[in-house]
C-alpha cells in the first residue's frame, strides 16, 4: 500500500453566519484510501457530555447546572456542543428539559449548539426550540433500533428520509448519524455494505455531515480504518465524524487509527462519561481530556483548555459519586508527578 501525503485546509461552508466558522470541512477527508504519512494539524471536537454523558445517569442534573457547564465548555475553547436530545422523557428522563436548555443558551457566543433527534417529532421540537443544527440519528442494527427508537431497521431508514426532508424545510444544518456501525451487542458484526448503503442514502438526501458511531465500543483500529476510508470516499468534501466509545479500552487507539486515514472530526465527552441506556454493558465515550491531551502531545491543535474541562469532570464525579472512565482529568490535577504536554 502506497503512503501519500496531502495538505489539510479549512473550508468554511456558508449555511448561516453562526455556523460558518465551525464547519471545518477539512479537505484531507477527501483522501480515498491507504495510510497517510502525517496526521492532521488540527482536529475538530464536538463535546457530547451534556447529552451522551448524562443520558444513562440515574441522578438528574439540574437545568441551571447544565447551562452553567455549557458556559464553562465555551470558556474552555469548545466550539461545538451537543446540548441535549429531543426524545421521550419517559424513556430518557435526563433529557426532559431539552426546551429549557435551548431557551437558556447564550446565542451571542460563537458556538455551534446541536441536539440529537430520532424522529420527525423530535426534529420539529428542536427546530421550534431554536436550534439550527441537528443530529438525525438511526441505528445500523435492527435489534438496537427496535430497543433504542422503537423502530425496525426499514422503519428507521424511512424515518431518516422524513427527518432530512423536514429539516431541509426548516433550513437546518443536518448531521446524518449511524449508530452501531462497528458492531452490535445483540447481533454481533454489522455488514459494512449495509452501512455504506445507508451512508450513500443519507448523502443523496442532502445531509451536511456524516457521523459513524461505535455505540457499543466493539470497533478495532483495522475496522475503523477500513470503514472510515470508504466513508471518506463516499462523503467527498463533507465532514466525517467518529463517535467512539471506550467499552473495550480501544477508544484512543481507534481515534489514532482514524486520524491516520484522514478523519479529523471526533465526538468526545468530558471525563469519558456516556453510554446508551439501551445497550447492555455500554460505557463511556472517549474522554475529551484524554483525546485533547494525546492530540496536543502529537502537535495536533484542538483549541481546548484541558485543565478547564478537567475541572468540570472532577466536579461531576463528586456530584454523581462515581469515578468516570477517563484518565487525564485526574492525572493533570496531581501535584506529585510531572506532566509532559
Amino acid at each position: 500500500m502506497t503512503a501519500v501525503t496531502f495538505a489539510y485546509t479549512i473550508d468554511h461552508l456558508i449555511v448561516t453566519p453562526i455556523f460558518q466558522q465551525h464547519w471545518g470541512s477539512l479537505i484531507g477527508q477527501a483522501y480515498k484510501g491507504g495510510v497517510v504519512n502525517s496526521y492532521p494539524p488540527k482536529v475538530v471536537i464536538e463535546e457530547q457530555g451534556l447529552r451522551d454523558g448524562l443520558q444513562n445517569q440515574k441522578r438528574s442534573l439540574p437545568t441551571a447546572k447544565k447551562l452553567e457547564i455549557i458556559g464553562m465548555l465555551a470558556d474552555a475553547g469548545i466550539k461545538r456542543i451537543q446540548v441535549t436530545s429531543f426524545v421521550d422523557p419517559k424513556r430518557v428522563p435526563q433529557m426532559a428539559d431539552a426546551e429549557e436548555i435551548c431557551k437558556g443558551l447564550d446565542r451571542r457566543r460563537d458556538i455551534l449548539y446541536s441536539g440529537l433527534v430520532l424522529n420527525t417529532k423530535g426534529l420539529e421540537r428542536a427546530a421550534n426550540a431554536g436550534l439550527r443544527h441537528v443530529a438525525a440519528s438511526i441505528s445500523a442494527s435492527d435489534t438496537h433500533s427496535r430497543k433504542n427508537a422503537n423502530a425496525s431497521l426499514p422503519q428507521a431508514r424511512q424515518r431518516i428520509v422524513e427527518m432530512i426532508k423536514t429539516g431541509k424545510k426548516h433550513r437546518l444544518v443536518i448531521r446524518g448519524e449511524l449508530q452501531c456501525v462497528f458492531g452490535c451487542r445483540f447481533e454481533g458484526r454489522i455488514d459494512p455494505n449495509v452501512v455504506f448503503d445507508m451512508i450513500k442514502e443519507q448523502l443523496d438526501l442532502g445531509i451536511d455531515e456524516i457521523a459513524l458511531a461505535d455505540s457499543t465500543g466493539m470497533a478495532n483500529p483495522k475496522s475503523i480504518q477500513e470503514i472510515s476510508n470508504k466513508a471518506i470516499e463516499l462523503s467527498e468534501d463533507k465532514p466525517v465524524f467518529l463517535h467512539l466509545h471506550n467499552t473495550e479500552g480501544k477508544g484512543l487507539a481507534n481515534a489514532l487509527a482514524a486520524m491516520q486515514v484522514g478523519i479529523a472530526h471526533f465526538d468526545t465527552a468530558f471525563g469519558g462519561m456516556g453510554g446508551c441506556p439501551f445497550i447492555k454493558g455500554a460505557s463511556g465515550n472517549i474522554s475529551t481530556e484524554d483525546m485533547a491531551f494525546m492530540a496536543g502531545q502529537m502537535g495536533i491543535k484542538t483549541g481546548i483548555d484541558i485543565d478547564k474541562i478537567a475541572a468540570i469532570s472532577r466536579s461531576l464525579e463528586k456530584y454523581f459519586s462515581k469515578q468516570f472512565s477517563g484518565k487525564m482529568h485526574r492525572v493533570i490535577d496531581r501535584k506529585d508527578i510531572q506532566i509532559v504536554r
